[in-house]
């Protein structure tokens, strides 16, 4: 883990995968757009989202949940823990970190952020989201919010660089149109949009530096 923990932080201080590598999870819409899309920053709402890493008897695991059904955009997804910034919070990192605990339980002490991916704008909900990458010594005491999370799921890292779990999938969205994106399968799971984006520049990194544990 400290090894892992030492290649991921060394290879952030250099420029990121970015958008190319977010693009390879991205529906062919969201992908011919990009090119072309020009996002007014001061109108989007800001969040962040947690990339936690902690090591569980010799593997190394991250933490992703599900949000339960309600009537909003992201009403049922798989996501990182993660929320819009709020007045408290003094940066980015403390929003990340707020939000990690309120929905499943990570103590923030017992986070060491080592840097950031590419920030990823979200157009359904209007959210410029900037993903936190932290890691932990142990694993944590998950305690999911009731309100906000209805399962938490911690697939192993080796288990994302796998291409087997890589499929088309056709998602029905909330205004009825039927959208075909790359998704994961985790625990059964659909995971797609933002959360499979994230995860393809985090497989990027990954992919360059090595092993994961």
């Amino acid at each position: 883990m400290d090894e892992l923990t030492a290649r991921l932080s060394e290879r952030m201080t250099s420029p990121l995968p970015g958008l190319s590598a977010q693009l390879t999870m991205a529906s062919g819409l969201r992908a011919k757009a990009a090119a072309s899309f020009k996002m007014d920053v001061k109108n989007a709402k800001v969040g962040a989202v947690l990339i936690a890493l902690y090591p569980d008897n010799g593997v190394v695991r991250t933490v992703l949940m599900k949000r339960p059904d309600y009537d909003g955009t992201h009403s049922g997804q798989i996501s990182f823990p993660g929320g819009k910034v709020e007045e408290q919070d003094v940066d980015i990192v403390a929003t990340a970190l707020r939000e990690a605990e309120e929905e499943v339980n990570i103590k923030p002490n017992d986070v060491t952020v080592i840097g950031q991916l590419t920030e990823l704008y979200i157009p359904p909900s209007n959210f410029l989201v900037h993903p936190i990458v932290g890691v932990l010594h142990s694993p944590p005491n998950f305690i999911p919010d009731k309100r906000e999370v209805e399962s938490i799921h911690l697939p192993q890292l080796d288990y994302l660089l796998r291409d087997d779990i890589i499929a088309e999938t056709e998602i029905l969205l909330s205004s009825g149109f039927k959208l075909k994106t790359p998704s994961f399968k985790v625990d059964g799971h659909i995971v797609w949009g933002a959360t499979a984006m994230i995860i393809a520049e985090l497989k990027a990194l990954l992919n360059e530096v090595g092993r994961t544990h």
